[in-house]
């Protein structure tokens, strides 16, 4: 697993060993960046420069590849949301090698029950363990905890396709990616 493009392009990210954290495939996040900064409906497409002034969410972020990928990319800044202990490690390791420390801050808490958010971000990567229930319940948490600005792009990775956007957001693209299939929303 590495960074597909940008300033910390093809850097080498940790895993931990084990199941318990499963790392959104390069392929996958390739085609969820493309579409980000491709699609006719990504303020991204239209002006990089936006990207330079986000604030990125990485709720259930394991590795941190989603977040460490936006700021490679040009993010202005990456909070993490992780509760596994072996992810925490293998996460702070990830953002060091990256030499990134100074515009990411990490939260060992639960994107289902996160702590108030200092500021909304406007681009926010969702990626929990394929069970049912967590996705919409991190949505509406982080929503309700002042993490989800209005607006804001949010890239989920289900198991499956959902069906209908949850309550308070549109759906902008939905793609299969083999066993992930990826959603993007904007919040209302």
């Amino acid at each position: 697993m590495r960074i597909i493009a940008g300033r910390h392009r093809g850097r080498t990210l940790q895993a931990p060993a084990g199941q318990a954290t499963r790392p959104t495939a390069d392929r996958v996040r390739q085609a969820l960046f493309d579409m980000l900064w491709h699609a006719p409906w990504s303020p991204f497409s239209q002006d990089r420069a936006l990207l330079e002034e986000v604030r990125v969410l990485d709720a259930f972020a394991g590795t941190g590849a989603l977040g460490l990928e936006a700021l490679s990319r040009g993010a202005a800044q990456a909070t993490f949301l992780e509760t596994d202990r072996a992810a925490l490690t293998a996460l702070r390791a990830n953002i060091a090698a990256c030499r990134e420390e100074a515009r990411c801050r990490v939260l060992p808490a639960d994107a289902t029950k996160p702590p108030r958010a200092a500021a909304p971000c406007g681009l926010v990567f969702l990626d929990p363990p394929y069970r049912d229930g967590l996705m919409e319940a991190a949505l509406a948490a982080l929503a309700a905890a002042g993490w989800i600005a209005p607006g804001a792009l949010v890239c989920a990775e289900y198991g499956a396709d959902p069906g209908a956007a949850p309550p308070g957001f549109e759906t902008l693209a939905s793609r299969g990616h083999g066993a992930a299939h990826l959603r993007i929303l904007r919040a209302g």
